[in-house]
């Protein structure tokens, strides 16, 4: 099977959820944010290292249990969510891999990735690129900047896209790269392979898979994370 690392964009300051620390470091059920996320992906077996990317700032990833261990590495974050993807993707080709090994690129705060959703993307090896997304299933509408309604979207073949997003780690380096000199500007791994020619493919994901992005995002994610430790316990 072909060799698999993760890059993990983890120097937000996630704003919007009003707290004290970054939302990554924000707890559930006894564990950051963060921690949670780095668990489930040292978890599957394929990845051999997970390229952390942090604040030059930051104060409490020396206090987490897992950063000392021997699949993390870390490396410093960017100002914006690419940036700090690029660094972790430098990072690997310093560390003199082949183009073609595969990287995932997951979110630090999706912290309910399901080993099923690694497997079966790990499983695509697209050359253009794979993703997990949801599929969009509620009526979705388009409104001016105050809010009116401009006009019903047809929600057919529409995605919600998550993460993680794979590339191999030459094309994903080059795209990315190419964006940034462009000034074209990225939200994901997947909007920098459409823009060098690419197609990336989606692949279904769980609904669980969420990104905790605002304050009441905290107890979805411990309910579907205590819903795990029970299947487990029973395993």
């Amino acid at each position: 099977m072909s060799s698999l690392y993760a890059v993990v964009p983890a120097a937000g300051v996630g704003s919007r959820m009003q707290a004290d620390r970054p939302k990554q470091y924000l707890n559930i059920s006894d564990k950051t944010i963060l921690e949670h996320t780095l668990e489930r992906l040292l978890a599957f077996d394929h990845f051999e290292k997970i390229i952390v990317s942090i604040s030059a700032e930051d104060e409490y990833w020396p206090e987490l249990n897992l950063n000392n261990h021997p699949k993390i590495e870390v490396c410093s974050g960017g100002k914006e969510r690419y940036d700090s993807v690029l660094n972790g993707l430098n990072h690997l080709r310093g560390m003199d891999l082949n183009d073609d090994v595969w990287v995932m690129v997951h979110d630090a705060a999706r912290p309910c990735i399901t080993p099923a959703d690694l497997d079966a993307l790990y499983q695509s090896k697209n050359p253009n690129g794979s993703l997990l997304g949801l599929q969009v299933r509620d009526t979705m509408k388009r409104t001016d900047v105050d809010g009116n309604i401009i006009k019903t979207v047809d929600r057919n073949n529409l995605w919600h896209a998550m993460t993680p997003q794979m590339a191999t780690l030459g094309v994903l380096h080059n795209a990315i790269s190419q964006c940034l000199s462009s000034n074209i500007p990225i939200t994901d791994e997947a909007s920098a392979l459409e823009y060098i020619g690419l197609s990336p493919k989606m692949i279904s994901g769980d609904p669980s898979n969420i990104k905790v992005t605002r304050p009441d995002d905290l107890a979805l994610a411990d309910s579907y994370l205590n819903q795990v430790l029970k299947e487990s316990a029973h395993v």
